[in-house]
């Protein structure tokens, strides 16, 4: 409980004791932490602080991952300013000044705000820390500007923070190694309030939110500062920030998933990319003299993505939507200023921003912690459209349900499209060979279809949607490859023939993925194949016999279907039924896409699954559940008629016969007197294992109450009977009685290691998945013929995982006895 918390408090106090020997030293002519090795430590500490903020988050401790997120964000950006201080970069002390100031006034404001509301809500130590550290920028913007201003103010408020994190964490440490015996005042572990915290902060809320909210502050702070005459100039020493921001929130993306956040993701991922081409921008000194010029057919493009991402995200919050207009207005000042973010329209736009961005933060920040809330709206459209009989908003637990099994992340095809949709208005562009660098456009290329498509492919993998992961991942390969080649000077007349072998290689991988898609549905057969007339403009303008307006048609019409699927991804996420539906499987083959009709998945780690697949099984259910080897099909013995449908769901064989399962003795113990002594002893003695018993059928078996059904199970003269060594399965069968087993996959076929393959072979047959990832081994398990043991003789009908010589050894052991 208070591990997490101790490293991110150690963490803080050691960079605040880092940095006040720092500031203590800076009036020397050498000071003692040299800026390059303070940088790298800066570094260091902001990976560990979000590691320990986020490890943190599990526990709803919101507070402390907003304040070690925001801390491991200043340090990171920090740090590397440092550093390219230290390396000689920034030279005088303008340069400091103008690298330094726009990062201090961000995280002064963004820190008080954390402490006033941790003081509002009682959270004193944090708060105590979040003030400090406001407190120590707030100077040192000062001692930025006015030499009289001493460094020793900002190194006394780094000393408070160091003085009372570590007295905290010395706290926590102690409580945790001493078992909850020893607690210095005020670091004890309020079990209570944590409970009641975890009761008011769950459900849907995003706690990630407040941290990119504070990045776009950060990344409009930058280009504001400047317009408001803070800064004196645009250039390299600002980049750290810039791009800190775009790399944690891509970062925030990701776990606003992981809070099954989808639209917020998406919207912080489309700001991430603004962040990182804001950076690109101020490297422009580097590669030409003139301020490079930006694409606008993207940009508007873009301001229309942001527009559609606004409306959606009104229906949850019209506050929200509305924070959301400001990146319209951002990205259409954009459009008109040919110089983009050097001039004053975007730049005003950015002022507004940083104030949104900052009553926003305060607004989330405080309604999470407080009980009395600041009214945003929520509610207000979602009453309006219970009235419609034509929209309807999808609510419940299945809101995020994944395609195969269940998932810890939200479905980010979303932002996948969304990807697609700026790439290819990117390329619209025409690229000057003699000044490849001069028009913006590898930032938008190669971060929007490369790196969030990317990120895009990983989560539709762990989604379990295969095909639509390996088309994302392998576009966003493309992407990034050409944006580089085509509009970084990378490309070249005798470099020719070496693409266009790559292009080759890229459009028949797309070719199989067309294939695929034919099984999948309409929309997305039509994606992939549109995205092979890109690849094929990217060809022809390899060996220079690119027809005019070719890739300007080719892009459009990719962009446009992408458009499509990005508009009814995000309907089917949020409204129920199909107002933009992406079509049926073009083609459709009886056994393929077993898992589109979707039955209910529970994760087998909690209690009430296990209790939902026993009242499923009771009601005459069939169900795939996990066991200590692979995953079997199973269904109750008193409920006759699904042991029939058990039996035919998937095509059971005639020599490949249904066995027993069952918890424990105890549950044969009335017909106890119809088995031999032996044969009850090794079963005794064998069980639980993955060892299946096939032995005698007998009036035993009558007591089951299978009725007529008996006759799937086993054979007219044996059944195979087993008691899995693998708890969930035994207290399910404590719930439910005996059950009938087969494997989970249509006779013939490899065995089901992991739940997704339950779905896809058989999730249109079964009523219920349990979920638990894959088998803890690949094999299944030894059935052993008992039939003759009374005459001392066992045989093998299958060695599985345990080996032969084990069996005899325990036979061996209960002849002895």
């Amino acid at each position: 409980e208070s591990l997490h918390s101790s490293i991110g408090l150690l963490g803080i106090s050691a960079g605040s004791l880092l940095l006040a020997v720092h500031f203590y030293s800076l009036p020397r002519a050498a000071p003692l932490i040299p800026n390059t090795a303070l940088g790298v430590l800066l570094l260091i500490l902001s990976s560990l602080l979000a590691y320990a903020g986020i490890r943190r988050s599990l526990r709803n401790a919101f507070l402390f991952l907003s304040l070690c997120l925001t801390i491991s964000v200043f340090w990171c950006g920090y740090g590397v300013v440092l550093i390219l201080g230290g390396q000689g970069v920034l030279t005088d002390t303008g340069d400091f000044r103008n690298a330094f100031v726009p990062g201090l006034v961000t995280f002064t404001l963004a820190l008080l705000m954390i402490a006033v509301v941790g003081f509002l809500c009682r959270e004193v130590i944090l708060a105590m820390i979040a003030s400090a550290v406001s407190l120590a920028s707030a100077h040192e913007v000062a001692m930025r500007y006015s030499t009289a201003f001493g460094s020793s103010a900002v190194a006394c408020n780094y000393m408070i923070v160091c003085l009372v994190g570590g007295y905290f964490a010395l706290g926590r440490i102690l409580y945790f190694l001493t078992k909850e015996k020893v607690a210095l005042p005020g670091t004890d572990l309020a079990k209570k309030k944590t409970h009641e915290q975890i009761q008011s902060t769950s459900g849907t809320m995003n706690c990630f939110a407040v941290t990119g909210l504070i990045l776009n502050m950060l990344s409009a702070s930058v280009f504001g500062c400047r317009l408001l005459g803070v800064t004196g100039k645009l250039f390299i020493g600002q980049v750290p920030w810039l791009w800190a921001a775009g790399i944690y929130q891509t970062g925030i993306c990701i776990l606003s998933y992981r809070a099954m956040d989808v639209l917020m993701a998406t919207f912080f991922g489309f700001t991430s990319i603004l962040k990182f081409a804001g950076g690109y921008c101020l490297l422009y000194p580097i590669w030409q003299p003139e301020e490079p010029s930006f694409p606008i057919p993207f940009l508007v493009v873009f301001s229309i993505l942001f527009v559609v991402l606004a409306l959606f995200v009104t229906l949850k919050s019209p506050v929200d939507g509305l924070y959301l207009l400001f990146y319209v207005a951002y990205c259409i000042a954009l459009a008109c200023c040919p110089k983009g973010f050097f001039e004053g329209g975007p730049q005003g736009v950015d002022v507004a921003i940083f104030v949104a961005s900052a009553l926003m933060t305060l607004i989330h920040l405080y309604n999470v912690k407080a009980s009395a809330k600041i009214p945003t709206g929520k509610g207000a459209v979602k009453a309006l459209l219970a009235r419609s009989s034509f929209l309807k908003l999808r609510e419940g637990a299945d809101l995020h349900t994944p395609y195969l099994g269940y998932s810890k992340y939200a479905d980010a095809e979303v932002l996948g499209y969304a990807c697609s949709v700026l790439a290819s208005f990117a390329i619209t562009v025409t690229g000057d060979p003699q000044a490849p660098l001069a028009n913006v456009v590898i930032p938008w290329v190669v971060v929007a279809g490369g790196i969030l498509k990317l990120l895009g492919g990983s989560v539709a993998f762990a989604r379990g949607k295969t095909l639509e992961s390996s088309a994302f991942i392998l576009y966003a390969v493309m992407w990034i490859i050409w944006g580089l080649t085509r509009y970084g000077g990378l490309y070249g007349t005798t470099r020719s023939f070496h693409t266009a072998v790559g292009i080759i290689a890229f459009m028949l991988f797309n070719g199989f993925i067309i294939f695929c898609t034919l099984f999948l549905n309409t929309a997305w057969f039509f994606y992939s194949l549109t995205f092979l007339l890109i690849a094929i403009s990217f060809l022809l303008d390899a060996i220079h016999a690119l027809p005019a307006g070719y890739d300007i048609a080719a892009t459009l019409i990719f962009g446009l279907v992408s458009f499509y699927c990005f508009l009814s991804a995000l309907f089917n996420s949020i409204f129920e039924g199909s107002c933009l539906p992406m079509g049926r499987p073009i083609v459709q083959l009886s056994g393929v896409g077993g898992g589109m009709t979707k039955c209910l998945h529970l994760p087998a780690r909690k209690a009430s699954s296990v209790k939902r697949i026993a009242d499923i099984l009771k009601n005459g259910g069939t169900c795939g559940i996990p066991t200590d080897t692979v995953y079997v099909l199973v269904a109750a013995c008193n409920r006759p008629d699904a042991v029939e449908k058990a039996h035919h769901s998937k095509r059971q064989a005639q020599d490949r016969p249904m066995s027993l399962w069952i918890s424990s003795l105890k549950q044969l113990e009335p017909a106890k007197h119809l088995f031999s002594p032996l044969l009850w002893d090794f079963m005794e003695a064998a069980w639980p294992s993955p060892i299946s018993l096939v032995v005698p059928r007998g009036e035993w078996v009558d007591f089951l109450g299978m009725k007529d059904s008996a006759k799937y199970v086993g054979t007219p003269q044996s059944i195979a009977i087993r008691i899995p060594d693998c708890s969930v399965t035994t207290h399910l069968i404590d719930l439910v009685g005996p059950i009938v087993v087969t494997s989970a996959n249509p006779t013939g076929e490899a065995d089901t290691t992991h739940h997704n393959q339950v779905y896809a072979k058989l999730g249109d047959k079964v009523d219920a998945v349990l979920c638990d990832g894959p088998s803890p081994e690949n094999i299944a398990s030894t059935v052993v013929d008992c039939t003759k043991i009374d005459s001392g003789n066992i045989g093998f009908f299958r060695v599985g995982i345990i080996p032969k010589s084990q069996v005899l050894q325990v036979l061996e052991q209960v002849q002895k006895k």
